[in-house]
């Protein structure tokens, strides 16, 4: 597994994750931004602490779920504290 993908994102107050079976959406301060679900990485929503893992055991889904991560926690500082 990744070991960007091992790391889960927490979810600060004020935002608002919500995960479907094609899309994943961050609602905060800053706006709303979504990014488009992967099939290799099963995404899970416990208690706003996001985790990443991969599907299965290929090496592009390992690579994805690091991916996939990062893109998301951009996205939650994005909507949350904005960039400088």
């Amino acid at each position: 597994m990744s070991r960007v993908g091992k790391m889960p994102v927490t979810v600060p107050q004020g935002v608002d994750v919500t995960i479907n079976a094609s899309q994943i959406s961050v609602k905060g301060a800053g706006g709303t931004l979504s990014i488009a679900a992967n099939a290799l990485v099963t995404v899970a929503n416990n208690a706003g602490v996001v985790s990443f893992t991969p599907a299965n055991e290929s090496r592009e889904a390992n690579a994805m779920s690091g991916t996939l991560r990062q893109l998301f926690n951009n996205m939650v500082i994005g909507v949350s504290k904005g960039f400088e």
